[in-house]
């Protein structure tokens, strides 16, 4: 029987050593969840932040190129006929 005792025992010690380490696991799990969570509100904050410094660097692109600028001014000129095309068909949808 002292032989089928220590197999139990040893087999008692190899469960508990795996509970702990599922245990540890879970926390892990749960650990890297939380970074996973925050990691993505940074992604969304930095997305938010690049989209408004894209809008904002495309408006210091059109005063430029108002202020004189060459380099810029076809693309003013396209984004006036852009703005004066879109106020037509606001005109004529209002006329309807």
């Amino acid at each position: 029987m002292s032989v089928i005792a220590e197999i139990i025992d040893t087999l008692e010690n190899k469960v508990v050593k795996l509970v702990l380490k599922i245990q540890n696991l879970e926390q892990k799990t749960q650990e890297l969840q939380v970074d996973l969570t925050k990691s993505a509100q940074i992604i969304q904050t930095q997305s938010t932040e690049i989209e408004a410094l894209k809008a904002q660097y495309e408006t210091l692109k059109i005063a430029n190129s108002l202020l004189g600028s060459d380099d810029n001014k076809r693309d003013t000129k396209l984004k006036i006929n852009s703005l004066i095309r879109e106020i037509d068909y606001c005109i004529a949808q209002l006329s309807d």
